[in-house]
């Protein structure tokens, strides 16, 4: 058990690390995004304050689309964002094409708000589980080392009889191997069920990929019916028209029909399937955060269109689809409210320092080994460079990321993607650097990435009018959080800076012990 659990810890190891990190920052994603975004002010609005003025903004300027989409504004994503899909006929008579219009509004004035392009939080979230890799590819990728961090947790606990004595016991003044081992446990321990479930709902969220044999077997290659019946009403797909004219009765009626019928919960899509015809269907969508299960088959209400009567409820799945919808939901953790939210973050980062500190114990206890020979071992500077690179060259990655956020030209042309070139191009010259300077490549990227993230306020302050100077005292908790964050991060990495490459204290030897008692009592001194 301790052989597979070091190498299924190892192999990769550094894959996994950045799926941890990345993952840790998802969970704000929609915070991460606002920060990135410094331009978007919206004003506070009700549910029925939006939806009106999406109504307004949509009957005016999309009255002859084939399709609404409305997103209302909730408490961690302010603005009103109204999408409408039209369709025209090809040039030629060719086949018909859809063109879609995408307005961020806000909730109470509806004026178009305007912001710049940034993948902003969707791409460590995107990059969490597809890792900028084409799809599949990334995914499978993926889900095979969620597979290897599952074995290593296993592993780990079986090999580790003492796994609770271990998680008091940290001794960081002995240094070196010793140290790495305590905090390694301590780490291991604190979050050992968040850990566990984090990876097992991590893997089986793409079970229908990794294991199709079942669904196979089942359903042949109809893959359409087994979707139906195990996520009912999961696609909202508008209907074959009947090409009538007709008038979409108010929504607002709709709206609050749903809220009465959610009394615990809230609403946080709208959509209209023909609009403008007299077959219109409204759906009316449950926010995917106020519960725990989360799934294609999304509660919703179905209205008719021209007279708002409720025709039907969707989304009722059965206890399989209900229970993978709560492991989907516990790993997202879309349903946490503020604290519970900090603590996925905090517990998540502990899984994170503890994938890094496995990685740097390996090679500290094979260095130990080889302390004697005149000649380090390949994979063991393989190892080495790899370790630096993907741990303190993906933090200054990511500090990278948000300084080329406000650096580049805000009219830039794909401007998001630009960001995420700076992210990959900072990684790989890490990568290069920790092979051309393997004695300074620790402390050189840390520092850097000190630097990179701790200056990220004063970044802040010098691009835009929201600076820690003006977010604290008005409570805009978002943006004053995100600085504060990065603040502690970039200290926390400074002071590893400047703890690595300091020698490990001597042991004393017993006679030197002995002999430093005896001097201390003849002194008088306790």
């Amino acid at each position: 058990m301790s052989w597979l659990h070091t190498w299924t810890g190892l192999l990769l190891g550094w894959i996994l690390f950045a799926m941890f990190l990345t993952g840790t920052l998802a969970f704000f994603k929609p915070e991460i995004t606002r920060w990135m975004q410094p331009e978007l002010r919206a004003n506070a609005a009700t549910p029925e304050q939006a939806l009106a003025t999406a109504e307004r903004v949509l009957r005016e300027r999309g009255a002859e689309a084939s399709r609404w989409t409305i997103t209302l504004p909730d408490v961690r994503q302010p603005t009103l964002q109204v999408v409408w899909t039209s369709q025209q006929a090809g040039e030629g008579g060719g086949p018909v094409r859809r063109g879609f219009q995408r307005l961020l509004l806000d909730p109470l004035t509806g004026e178009t708000l305007q912001a710049r392009e940034t993948r902003g939080g969707d791409f460590f979230y995107r990059f969490h589980f597809e890792l900028e890799l084409p799809r599949p590819w990334g995914r499978w990728l993926a889900c095979i080392a969620g597979m290897f961090m599952l074995v290593a947790i296993i592993s780990g606990v079986i090999t580790h009889k003492k796994i609770f004595t271990d998680f008091f016991t940290f001794r960081p003044a002995k240094g070196g191997q010793r140290a790495w081992m305590d905090g390694h446990n301590a780490l291991s321990v604190l979050g050992l069920p968040f850990h566990f479930m984090i990876t097992l709902s991590g893997v089986v969220i793409f079970v229908a990929m990794v294991m199709p044999a079942g669904i196979d077997a089942a359903y042949g290659n109809d893959t359409r019916a087994y979707t139906e019946e195990a996520y009912p009403g999961a696609g909202v797909a508008a209907p074959r028209s009947t090409g009538q004219p007709g008038v979409l009765a108010p929504l607002g009626p709709m709206l609050a029909q749903a809220r009465a019928h959610w009394p615990d919960g809230q609403v946080g899509r709208i959509a209209v399937n023909g609009p403008a015809s007299a077959d219109a269907t409204v759906y009316v969508s449950r926010h995917m955060g106020d519960r725990i299960a989360y799934g294609r088959a999304t509660p919703a209400l179905v209205f008719e269109g021209g007279t708002g009567r409720l025709a039907k409820e969707m989304g009722q799945s059965g206890p399989a689809a209900q229970t993978l919808g709560v492991l989907i939901g516990l790993h997202l953790g879309l349903f946490a409210e503020p604290f519970l939210r900090w603590v996925y973050f905090l517990v998540s980062l502990a899984g994170t320092a503890m994938v890094g500190t496995g990685l740097v114990l390996w090679v500290k206890k094979r260095r130990q080994k080889h302390a004697k020979a005149a000649v380090t071992p390949f994979s063991l500077k393989l190892v080495e460079g790899l370790n630096v690179a993907s741990i303190a060259g993906l933090c200054a990655a990511v500090g990278a990321f948000f300084w080329a956020n406000r650096l580049l030209p805000v009219d830039l042309p794909q401007h998001g993607l630009w960001e995420g070139r700076v992210f990959l191009g900072v990684w790989g010259v890490a990568l290069v650097h920790a092979y051309l300077r393997p004695r300074r490549a620790w402390r050189e990227q840390l520092w850097l990435g000190a630097i990179l993230l701790g200056g990220v306020p004063l970044l802040n302050a010098l691009t835009s009018d929201r600076h820690l100077g003006v977010s604290l005292p008005a409570g805009d908790w978002v943006m004053a959080g995100f600085d504060l964050t990065a603040l502690a991060s970039g200290v926390f990495l400074a002071w590893l800076a400047g703890r690595t490459g300091r020698p490990a204290a001597a042991p004393v030897p017993k006679a030197g012990l002995a002999a430093t008692a005896l001097a201390t009592a003849q002194e008088g001194r306790p």
